[in-house]
C-alpha cells in the first residue's frame, strides 16, 4: 500500500507541474523562462558538438592505426595486363591503312555460303568448299543451305559492297575458321582483307598500296617486295606478294631469298556484278593477309599454336603494354 501511495503522490506532483507549465505566463515570466531555455539549448548543443568531435577524432586515430604502412618495406609488384600480339598487330594494320584513307568494316563470323563463296566467284566444285577445309553448321531449316564459319573475311567485303555505293576503301580484320591444325595452321585464326573500288583503279595503285604497307609494317623503308602471278577466283589478274628475307637467319629484308606474305589482285568483274556494281564503270583491287603470319615474322614467334595456349609466361614475354612502347623479348 505504501508503495502504491508513493506512486500516486508522484503522479499528482507531475500533474501539478504540468498544470503549472501549461498555465499562461505573464510577459516578464515568459521572457525569463525563454532565456533559461535558450541557455539550456546552447549548453546541450555545445556538449553534443564537443562529444561528436571527440568521437570523430577517436575514429580517425583508429583508422590511421589500422592503415599504418611501413614505408621502408619493399613495394609489392603488381602484374599489369598486356595486349596480345594479335591485338597489337591488328591495331598496327588499322593505323597504317587508316593513314591511306581506309575505313574498318566488320561482319558476322557465321556466314551464308553465298557471302563466303558464291558471291566471290568460287565454284561449287572448288576444294575450299569441301568439309575437309570448311566448318559447316546445322541448317536453320530443312530447305536452307548450310551456313559456314567464315573461311575468310572476304564476306565482309561483299556485305560492304551490297550496303555502300562506291567509291569505297575498307579493310576487314577479324577471326576466320578452317579445318586445319599444326605448327603453322590453326582451326581459328585472323585475317585482314582489304578492298578499294573506284573509277580508273589500276594495278599500279595496288602495288603502291601494298609496298607502302609492308615497308611501314616491318619498319624497313627499302624492304624488297616482289609480285608473282597466281590465281584466286575473286581476282583477275591475281598475284602472290613476297618480301625479301634470309632463310639462314630469318631476317626480314636481308638475303637473297623470298617469302610469301599475302595474296592480292584486281577484283573480278563477276564479283562486282554479283554485288550490283557496274564493272564497266567501277574497278578495284583486293588483298588478304594472315595476321598471325605477319606477327610471327615481325616479332620472331616460332609456333602458331602458342598464340592460343593461354600461357601467361608467353604473354608476358611477347605481350605489349597498352600505355608504353614494349619490345617483345625484352621482358616487361
Amino acid at each position: 500500500m505504501g508503495g502504491a501511495q508513493g506512486q500516486d503522490a508522484r503522479q499528482v506532483r507531475l500533474a501539478d507541474a504540468a498544470a503549472q507549465s501549461a498555465r499562461p505566463l505573464a510577459p516578464d515570466e515568459r521572457r525569463l523562462r525563454g532565456a533559461a531555455l535558450n541557455q539550456v539549448r546552447d549548453a546541450l548543443n555545445a556538449a553534443f558538438a564537443q562529444r561528436k568531435k571527440a568521437i570523430e577524432s577517436d575514429l580517425l586515430a583508429a583508422q590511421l592505426e589500422a592503415e599504418r604502412v611501413d614505408v621502408t618495406m619493399p613495394v609489392a609488384r603488381r602484374e599489369d595486363g598486356l595486349l596480345h600480339p594479335i591485338h597489337q598487330t591488328i591495331d598496327e594494320m588499322i593505323d597504317i591503312f587508316g593513314g591511306m584513307g581506309f575505313g574498318v568494316a566488320e561482319g558476322p563470323d557465321i556466314e551464308s555460303q553465298w557471302h563466303n563463296f558464291s558471291a566471290l566467284n568460287t565454284p561449287e566444285h572448288h576444294p575450299a568448299r569441301t568439309e575437309h577445309d570448311t566448318f559447316y553448321l546445322p541448317r536453320p531449316r530443312a530447305d536452307a543451305p548450310e551456313p559456314v564459319l567464315r573461311t575468310q573475311t572476304s564476306g565482309v567485303q561483299i556485305r560492304t559492297l551490297l550496303s555502300n555505293a562506291p567509291p569505297l576503301r575498307v579493310i576487314a580484320p577479324g577471326r576466320t575458321y578452317r579445318a586445319d591444325h599444326d605448327a603453322t595452321h590453326s582451326p581459328m585464326f585472323h585475317q585482314c582483307e582489304g578492298i578499294v573500288i573506284d573509277r580508273d583503279i589500276t594495278l599500279a595503285h595496288l602495288k603502291f598500296c601494298l609496298i607502302a604497307f609492308l615497308r611501314a609494317f616491318f619498319d624497313k623503308p627499302d624492304l624488297p617486295v616482289r609480285f608473282r602471278a597466281s590465281y584466286f577466283p575473286f581476282t583477275e589478274p591475281s598475284m602472290e606478294v613476297d618480301i625479301g628475307w634470309s632463310r639462314k637467319t630469318g631476317n626480314i629484308g636481308a638475303g637473297e631469298d623470298w617469302l610469301e606474305v599475302l595474296g592480292a589482285g584486281m577484283v573480278q568483274p563477276r564479283v562486282l556484278a554479283n554485288c550490283g556494281v557496274d564493272p564497266e564503270v567501277w574497278q578495284g583491287f583486293a588483298f588478304g593477309m594472315g595476321v598471325e603470319r605477319l606477327t610471327m615474322l615481325k616479332y620472331g614467334i616460332p609456333d602458331l599454336r602458342s598464340f592460343y595456349e593461354s600461357d601467361l609466361r608467353w604473354l608476358r614475354h611477347y605481350g605489349f603494354s597498352a600505355f608504353e612502347t614494349h619490345i617483345p623479348g625484352k621482358g616487361v
